[in-house]
């Protein structure tokens, strides 16, 4: 089954990108610090688990546009630009 366009309805925005990974980066740092209880260490896990999803799909998405501009008639065979300068 063909993936869908993406339309920016649909898309996360890049502030919700950033504000799930500003978070994400937040738990981690709270998590490495070892202040945290057995169950808080588990909700802040599983809260970390769901923001790496989030920003994942979110990546996947931006991943796609792009390669619908890059070749809106067949994006599944889009070729990214080189942008390495010889």
């Amino acid at each position: 089954m063909p993936k869908s366009p993406v339309t920016p309805a649909s898309a996360p925005s890049i502030a919700e990108f950033e504000h799930s990974l500003d978070e994400l980066e937040q738990l981690v740092t709270r998590m490495e610090g070892g202040e945290l209880s057995l169950d808080e260490s588990l909700k802040s896990f599983e809260r970390g688990i769901g923001l790496y999803r989030h920003c994942q799909t979110a990546l996947e998405q931006a991943e796609l546009r792009v390669r619908l501009l890059l070749d809106p008639e067949a994006p599944d065979t889009a070729e990214p630009f080189d942008s390495r300068i010889d």
